[in-house]
């Protein structure tokens, strides 16, 4: 039986605060979910043009988004009676964001956000909860979901993690869409850890390709890269089983693969020699993996778990080792069980 995405009741709109890729995509969703959606631009002519061509002038820009989408600039009016907001800001700018927004009582808060904060080495739902946000209220939402496919909706599997099972649930049935399927789980920590350390992995992954190696090395550098994340997510208390699913393997797999990953496409640039900063210029941006790699590898060794990847990654980008290097120094290390 075909389910009835327009039959679920919606108590009130949803405000997506962020107009980028993921943002506009999940804006998208939503809407296609039967919601009121708000779009918040941080640019009004962001906001201007979606208002006036229905279309986001930056960001997949051949996507027609639904008349239910309202584009605003101006934060207040778009928080103003939202029964969840979703944030789509990178994750080293959320905390600063939380702190000028006034977001409603009694609104889910849901992070779209993957990574690590500087300096605390908290995830993103401990930075909203720091932030006064009560821990029932905050969501994360984490898969294999790359913006450009789910624009042209082709079918895509999410999770939605909550410390409450029913908050998840709700949510989770709000952005159900024909094309968007999501499943939910109570191991926020896990799904968090699973889909900051991916994008450092993927950096991996594509300076690897950008040397030219093929695809034994692509597999073992994601197998180990799961092998890496698991260790440290279980550390922090995480479900062993989510890094088998939807949000460790199936988002490793998406990221660490596919040419519209950018942190992947990031390390092929490295790969092929450009510094940091000229990747920055040719990926249009610095990739949410080179913000976080190295948060991700100080909790590692305040945790004492050991991230061999990781540590060669954040290498790399500091200047201190070449990517082919980096990779070769891995193949170097000292032989032991697989587990």
């Amino acid at each position: 039986m075909t389910p009835d995405f327009g039959n679920i009741p919606r108590p009130g709109p949803i405000t997506v605060m962020g107009a980028g890729g993921w943002g506009t995509a999940f804006a998208m969703i939503l809407a296609d979910a039967g919601n009121r959606v708000r779009l918040w631009a941080r640019r009004p002519e962001i906001a201007d043009g979606i208002r006036r061509t229905g279309r986001n002038p930056d960001y997949l820009r051949d996507v027609a988004l639904p008349p239910t989408v309202q584009a605003m600039s101006d934060p207040v009016e778009a928080l103003a009676g939202a029964h969840a907001v979703v944030l789509a800001v990178p994750s080293q700018q959320l905390r600063a964001n939380l702190e000028r927004w006034d977001i409603p009582s009694d609104a889910l808060v849901v992070s779209l956000a993957k990574g690590v904060e500087v300096g605390t080495l908290l995830t993103m739902s401990r930075v909203i909860e720091g932030t006064g946000v009560e821990r029932r209220r905050i969501l994360a939402v984490s898969g294999p979901n790359l913006a450009d496919e789910i624009a042209a909706k082709q079918p895509a599997t999410t999770v939605v993690a909550g410390h409450d099972a029913a908050a998840a649930e709700e949510f989770g049935l709000r952005c159900r869409a024909p094309y968007f399927r999501p499943y939910t789980s109570t191991d926020v920590i896990g799904i968090e850890i699973a889909g900051a350390t991916k994008n450092a992995i993927a950096l991996a992954v594509g300076m690897g390709l950008g040397r030219g190696f093929g695809a034994n090395s692509m597999a073992s550098l994601i197998t180990r890269g799961l092998a890496e994340t698991s260790r440290l997510g279980e550390s922090l208390g995480a479900d062993p089983h989510t890094f088998a699913g939807l949000a460790g393997m199936g988002d490793l797999v998406a990221t660490c693969m596919s040419p519209l990953s950018r942190n992947r496409t990031f390390g092929e640039h490295l790969g092929r020699g450009l510094s940091v900063e000229e990747a920055a210029q040719a990926s249009r941006g610095i990739a949410e993996g080179v913000r976080s790699s190295s948060s991700i590898l100080q909790l590692a060794e305040r945790q004492g778990v050991e991230m061999p990847i990781v540590e060669r990654v954040v290498r790399v980008l500091a200047g201190e080792i070449e990517p082919e290097e980096s990779i070769r120094s891995l193949m170097a290390r000292e032989t032991k069980p697989e587990r």
